[in-house]
Order: structure tokens, then sequence, then C-alpha cells
């Protein structure tokens, strides 16, 4: 049976935790429209983030960086129209969350009032804690993000695996732990190694959920265009490919053209 169905209450932060602690994995995927969302939530999943992927997948754009806040939102309220059970998380795009705590939570609260979302998601540590305290003390639920962080790309300079030496592990590890302290109820671990992705999941009373951080971790997250194989030029170690649903379009547009050149559709009991 693909479609896992033992639990349909509402998945909460709290549950989360409960799952953690009882050593069950956390299911997380994205989506960011309304019919996609539905069948995901359908599925099963436990948590369903509306990523600044959208970015990439949706609009075309080489980087996260362009994606609005109006655009986030936009995809946010989709996603939440469809969702009963998973906890919706939606990203804050680049510069909303950046060293300014009072903005930071006006446009945090814009996200959570405008979309009905369950929770929102912040890349950063140390350097954005005070804006990540102003947004959770006035109760809004944060998850976390480190390791390879997509809106810090043009610091990087490269999608290389992170935090492979001493020093940038250490410096993780302090900002997971700042980041449990201030009241992130999960972190989201991209691209590190599996050895370090569990010391953090084993030290943090928080769910870890990785992505590219190994199977250590509390639970996992992929772009759902990866996963299901719409988008195939994107190829990262840590990918699986659970559909080819790229070769499927295509060759189903392409069967359809193919009927409409033919003067095969519509037949006779496809007309009124």
């Amino acid at each position: 049976m693909s479609v896992h169905k033992e639990d349909t209450r509402k998945v909460t932060t709290h549950r989360l935790f409960e799952m953690k602690q009882r050593g069950e994995k956390i299911a997380m995927l994205t989506a960011y429209d309304f019919s996609m969302a539905k069948l995901i939530d359908q599925a099963g999943m436990d948590v369903i983030l509306v990523g600044d992927s959208a970015s990439n997948v949706m609009a075309g754009n080489i980087t996260t960086l362009p994606i609005t806040l109006d655009q986030m939102i936009y995809h946010g309220q989709s996603v939440t129209r469809a969702v009963t059970r998973a906890l919706v998380v939606v990203d804050m795009p680049f510069g909303t969350c950046s060293g300014n705590p009072v903005e930071s939570l006006k446009a945090a609260v814009r996200i959570m009032k405008e979309t009905g979302a369950d929770a929102l998601k912040i890349e950063g540590g140390k350097e954005i804690i005070e804006d990540i305290k102003k947004i959770i003390d006035a109760g809004l639920p944060v998850m976390g993000h480190l390791g390879l962080m997509p809106q810090s790309i043009n610091k990087y300079g490269t999608y290389t695996v992170r935090a492979k030496d001493e020093v940038e592990a250490k410096k993780l590890i302090d900002d997971a732990l700042l980041l449990e302290e201030a009241g992130c109820f999960a972190i989201v671990l991209e691209k590190i190694p599996a050895a370090l992705g569990t010391r953090i999941a084993n030290r943090l009373k928080i769910p870890i959920i990785g992505i590219g951080a190994g199977n250590g971790v509390d639970g996992q997250v992929l772009v759902m265009h990866d996963m299901l194989g719409i988008t195939q030029a994107f190829s990262p170690r840590f990918l699986r490919r659970y559909a080819t649903l790229q070769d499927t379009i295509v060759q189903a547009v392409g069967n359809y053209i193919h009927d409409v050149k033919d003067k095969d559709f519509p037949n006779d009991q496809e007309q009124y």
C-alpha cells in the first residue's frame, strides 16, 4: 500500500516532537499549488513545505533569491486551501528576515495571516537570532534551516557540501543549539556530512529534518518536482526519484497533439 493513512489527525508542532521521542521518522515534501498539495496531503504526508524553491521549479529562476513575499503568500494560500492533515510550513523569502527584527516580524505576520499556514521556515543562525526570537515571542512557530542555505548562495559561490571542516561544523552545532534555545520547533539541515547530521539530531530535543544530511536525522524533505522526476537536470546524490513524470507528461502531451492533428480527438463519443 503506497498511501500512508494510519493517522488522519492534524499534524501539529507538538506531534512532530512526539514523533521524534518515539523514533518515528518525519516525512516532508514541498508543494506550491492546490492540486498537488491535495494529492500529497491525501497520501499521508506529515509536513508540506511551501518552499522558496518555487522560484526555481515554478518560476524558472536560477536561484531562490528573486521570489517575493507576495509570491510566497500566493503559493502558501494555494496550498493551505488543499490541506487538511499535514503541517503546512511557508518559507520566509530572501530579504524578509535579515537583521531587522521589527520588519522581519511584519513579514512573518503577513505570511501567517494571509496564508493560514501553520508555521514559517527561516534560513540562518546566530546572525539573525534576534529576528527569530522576535517572531517566536510573538507566537509564530518557526522551523530553522542550517547547513547549505540557498538564500546565501552568492556568499558561498557553490552548492557544495557544507560543514566539512571542524570550524564550520562547530558553528553549525552552535547555531542549532541557539535555534533550539530561541524556541524553534524543528530545524532543516541541508547538504552536510551524515555523521554531523546524526550528531546534531542526537544532541537536540527538537526534530531535525534532513535534505542530504544522512539517515541519522529525524526526518527527510525533498523538492516535489525533483522526487517525481518532473525536473531531471538536478541530480544530487541525496535525491531519490520515485517517478519519471517528465517522460510520462511529454508522452501524454505528444499523444494528444497526434490525436488532434490526426482528427481522432474528439471522437463521436466525446461530442455533444
